[in-house]
């Protein structure tokens, strides 16, 4: 690693950087050039003694290095991704190519840098990886949480929020479900209330995402 290192917005107390090497000496000073700005880091000599560790809450990134004793860290991408462990990757190595470097990112790692890399460099890529970890896990919640107050409708609820998404007019949705039309406006209603759509438009795109949209 070599140049110098400018201020680097640290992340927050949960976000952690996860470094895997097999060489000590690059390990402290990862950890160190990481921890002066101020980032929470954890250092593992190899894959197995990572994944003995529980998984983050937070946001978290990975530095791996591509060439590990008894191992390969682009193997190891596979594993995780296998294992539907998400967690942006930043791929570190000494003896890289091209055609390395093409298959790591095309597998959905964040960087690749070759030793020695600037250590500003780094910094950003891990910045980079951790704001992108945050962003995924909000999606997520978000996703979670629409898809519980999917759960919370009734099954009336849902068909008519189904067929209201699809087009249907009250007056339909009432003649197709053997309903009052009054009813249906009721139902929907409901609908919209404990999806909190703030209008018509957001509960066709909530069905769409939960699958109870057009086909």
């Amino acid at each position: 690693m070599s140049g110098n290192s400018k201020s680097n917005e640290p992340g927050s107390d949960s976000s952690v950087v996860f470094v895997i090497d097999d060489d000590a000496s690059i390990r402290n000073a990862l950890s160190n050039l990481l921890r002066s700005v101020g980032m929470r880091v954890e250092t593992f000599a190899s894959t197995a003694e990572f994944l003995q560790r529980r998984q983050s809450d937070g946001a978290s990134c990975l530095v791996l290095d591509v060439r590990l004793q008894g191992s390969s860290g682009l193997d190891f991408q596979s594993q995780l991704a296998a294992a539907n462990i998400r967690i942006p990757i930043i791929f570190i190595t000494g003896h890289g190519d091209i055609e390395m470097s093409v298959r790591a990112m095309k597998a959905g790692a964040m960087d690749f840098l070759a030793k020695p890399f600037r250590e500003q460099d780094l910094l950003d890529a891990v910045s980079a990886a951790l704001q992108a970890d945050v962003k995924r896990r909000s999606v997520e919640r978000q996703l979670s949480d629409l898809h519980a107050r999917y759960q919370s409708l009734t099954a009336r609820e849902k068909e008519v929020m189904s067929l209201a998404a699809k087009g249907l007019m009250n007056k339909q949705i009432a003649g197709q479900m053997n309903l009052s039309e009054i009813t249906v406006k009721i139902h929907r209603a409901h609908a919209m209330k404990k999806m909190q759509a703030k209008s018509f438009a957001d509960l066709v795109r909530m069905a769409e995402t939960v699958g109870a949209g057009p086909a």
